[in-house]
């Protein structure tokens, strides 16, 4: 079946192959997280993107194939409930922003702007996104053979930005962020892999920019 990213808590994982790359998308509850499995055609090598909740079906993804690390988009709970477990039984790196790392449970490998994270021989990119809180990152991954995926936690959906509590300043942050990080950076056809939630693309999003600023959220 073609991806469509559509996932739903205790329903099926989503799978999309990339030439070089697969995805794996599946939903966790209680709240309906996204979780992304992230494995290297060329040797195997696996990452997962926000251990988000319920560890025996991340687990049960991973299987046999090892997991190098665990990327946590941001430090809010409903997205690091089953990292503690997943990299205890795993041996995984755990991997976050720096400015995020004091809110997780257990001590992680900081990341900052522009750095990467190897999935074997294919690169993610660490994108700094302030606003939804002040280490939220997407990750973004050129495929060479096709477009552009990104992984953009909870800061940046279909529809919108994330949530900024109503701050001003946060949302002001976080929208000049996503329009100077990633619209204005990538091309339309960028497909991006949000923290609940369903798939869009750039090009789809993009001319809800300015409605996106006006109404503050």
């Amino acid at each position: 079946m073609p991806y469509t990213g559509d996932v739903t808590p205790g329903g099926p994982p989503a799978f999309r192959e990339l030439d070089r790359l697969t995805v794996t998308k599946v939903s966790v509850g209680p709240m309906d997280n996204n979780a992304y499995l992230l494995r290297c055609r060329d040797g195997g090598e696996q990452v997962l993107i926000d251990a988000a909740n319920e560890a025996p079906r991340l687990l049960d993804l991973v299987g046999d194939g090892g997991l190098a690390a665990v990327v946590t988009t941001h430090r809010h709970m409903d997205h690091w409930v089953a990292l503690e477990e997943v990299v205890a039984k795993t041996g995984a790196r755990a991997l976050a922003h720096a400015d995020d790392a004091e809110g997780l449970p257990i001590d992680v490998e900081p990341l900052r702007e522009g750095d990467t994270v190897a999935v074997g021989n294919c690169a993610l990119e660490v994108i700094h996104l302030r606003g939804h809180t002040p280490g939220s990152i997407a990750l973004l991954y050129r495929d060479p053979a096709g477009v552009p995926h990104l992984f953009t936690g909870d800061s940046l959906f279909p529809g919108g930005v994330g949530n900024t509590d109503q701050d001003p300043e946060r949302f002001g942050q976080l929208v000049d962020d996503v329009e100077q990080k990633l619209f204005d950076r990538l091309p339309d056809e960028t497909w991006f892999y949000p923290g609940h939630g369903k798939d869009s693309t750039l090009g789809a999003e993009r001319p809800a920019l300015p409605q996106w600023r006006a109404r503050g959220w």
